[in-house]
């Protein structure tokens, strides 16, 4: 064994040293059918599997644990396998955001707890990737993530579909009347054609476009498909890596630097990414003591075009931008404003990294000269409406949207919205700006994915595809649309969007960055005095410790008795 020594391990402590709780630990691996040479004086290796039945994000995951051991045990380490939460957006209600922060506690106890020398992190759906890397980073251990991969395209009659983009595409053609349920039942079958995140680049791959450019996976597992043999592969190379970075003793804590946070920030900018990278980034950064901000969100921004041609902002799909060269090559194209000499997993550099990758695709990975857009996808907003910020995704709205003063129709909350949305009574036109409020952190409860607001039925008959719609809630990383999202502070605590009401003049102005309430102060003053707090949610339970804790948007959504600064110690092992 080379680096570190057995006895400099920190499973030692549990297995090495002489004593009743030692002799305990080792009788007890034996009843689990261990020899003392499978993992006496080796890394124990922790793989943290978000597997389940209900998440088809992650099916295959189980196999691909395999694969994982399978390299840990060829690099000479010892690999235990754990069940942790699994944070399926398709099924888990009211929104899997709510449980992020409970996947990233169950990590973190896990990893400092147990007798394990490094872990290897599957995720991939959402919330499991930026929960498991929170908690990792609050460990420290020497980490490697596994992504799950994009699933294959989606397929209807003669058209190749991108899972959730066209969804809510044919969804609005339905409520449109342009296709019936015929055509509905068979797009059921199409849309979702195997195990694997959605294959745009919506919030999945774009968390694991990120984890990799924050250089903690090895290089171009984010965008493998889940299906490819190449992901098995991608999964035992993980193995193999993991037991060299616990030998070098390459703790999460010299990879995610702030250099690296800004790498990441950069990478999901150019690629159009999810207005949900956001929030995550924030905290994981938090979590590495990092103070990251919008501020550097907007500020990198302007410094990066979107160069990456993939639904919902553009035209492919994953696959495609993994045969493409995937995020190897697409960084290629953004070296000049990338940290090159910071270390990854996967090499002492990040240029080292780099070296030798090639775009094959120039359509799918755009050289510079030829942008979607001239700055990044995501753009910063500030206003009355907003004061403590808000973020639409600007290369996905109408254009002519972007510059747009409204009358605001307010809904309350999204059952109002859902039950009212279609009344003629409300006599919604083209112009008006929708307003969803009370979908927040604290107010969803969980801030779900609501904020991409459905279209009245009669403005989609008459070929509407997009308005201007206004919430403290998040969206899905494969919508579109003029979606103002993440407004804080939110409603439910009082913040500006609760004193919004129904005909109130609402301009938005994305070149400026602003987001006004063109109402009187001493009219808002004067709702303000008026308005009173909503019940909580929760009485009991994770969900009344949720509401106690959590942080509002612009600062992550972490709970704040984590996301504060301080270590915890190892465990007491003898």
């Amino acid at each position: 064994m080379t680096g570190r020594s057995p006895e400099q391990l920190r499973s030692h402590q549990w297995y090495g040293t002489e004593g009743l709780r030692s002799f305990s630990h080792r009788a007890r691996t034996r009843q689990l059918g261990y020899l003392p040479e499978e993992h006496l004086g080796k890394p124990v290796i922790a793989v943290l599997n978000t597997w389940s039945d209900i998440n088809p994000c992650h099916v295959h995951l189980r196999d691909r644990a395999q694969a994982v051991k399978r390299g840990v045990w060829q690099a000479g380490g010892f690999p235990l396998e754990f069940p942790v939460s699994t944070l399926s957006e398709t099924f888990q209600k009211p929104t899997p955001m709510l449980y992020r922060n409970l996947l990233a506690m169950e990590t973190e106890e896990l990893l400092r707890s147990y007798p394990v020398d490094g872990a290897v992190l599957m995720g991939g759906c959402d919330k499991s990737t930026p929960a498991l890397l929170m908690g990792a980073a609050s460990a420290d251990l020497p980490a490697v993530f596994v992504p799950a991969g994009p699933m294959l395209p989606g397929h209807w009659r003669n058209e190749v579909l991108g899972s959730g983009t066209d969804m809510w595409k044919y969804w609005d053609d339905r409520r449109a009347g342009l296709i019936g349920d015929a055509e509905l039942a068979e797009l059921e079958n199409g849309l979702a054609r195997s195990p694997g995140t959605c294959m745009t680049m919506g919030t999945a791959s774009t968390l694991t476009a990120a984890t990799e450019a924050l250089g903690v996976t090895v290089p171009g597992a984010s965008s493998v498909p889940a299906v490819d043999s190449g992901h098995e592969r991608m999964a035992a190379a993980s193995g193999r890596r993991i037991v060299d970075l616990v030998r070098q003793d390459l703790k999460l804590s010299r990879i995610l630097t702030r250099e690296a946070y800004e790498d990441a920030v950069a990478t999901v900018l150019a690629l159009g990414g999810s207005t949900n990278a956001v929030i995550h980034l924030i905290a994981m950064a938090g979590r590495s003591g990092v103070a990251l901000t919008l501020d550097d969100f907007d500020r990198i921004a302007r410094t990066v075009p979107v160069l990456a041609n993939v639904r919902p902002g553009g035209r492919y799909l994953m696959e495609d931008f993994h045969f493409a060269g995937g995020l190897p090559a697409f960084l290629t194209r953004l070296t000049d404003v990338l940290h090159l000499d910071r270390p990854t997993v996967g090499h002492s550099t990040l240029r080292e990294q780099l070296a030798g990758a090639l775009v094959h695709n120039p359509d799918v990975i755009r050289p510079r000269d030829n942008p979607l857009a001239g700055e990044g996808g995501v753009a910063v907003l500030r206003g009355n409406l907003c004061p403590d910020g808000a973020v639409i995704k600007h290369i996905a709205a109408d254009p002519r949207l972007l510059k747009h003063t409204g009358p605001a129709v307010v809904f309350p909350d999204y059952r109002t919205m859902q039950r009212t949305i279609d009344d003629p009574a409300l006599g919604i036109t083209a112009d008006h700006v929708l307003v969803l409020q009370g979908a927040g952190p604290r107010g969803g409860p969980g801030m779900p994915e609501y904020g991409m607001l459905p279209l009245p039925g009669h403005l989609l008959r008459q070929g509407v595809r997009d308005m201007v719609r206004i919430s403290d809630a998040r969206m899905s990383g494969t919508s579109y649309g003029t979606c103002v999202l993440h407004i804080a502070p939110e409603s439910h605590i009082g913040g500006p969007l609760a004193l919004v009401r129904s005909g109130d003049p609402i301009t938005l102005d994305v070149a400026a960055r602003t987001l006004r309430l063109e109402v009187p102060d001493a009219e808002l003053a004067e709702r303000r005095a008026a308005w009173t707090p909503p019940p909580e949610r929760y009485e009991r339970g994770y969900g009344a410790l949720y509401g106690e804790q959590i942080t509002q948007a612009d600062t992550g959504c972490d709970f704040a008795f984590l996301a504060r600064p301080g270590r915890n110690p190892d465990p007491y092992a003898g």
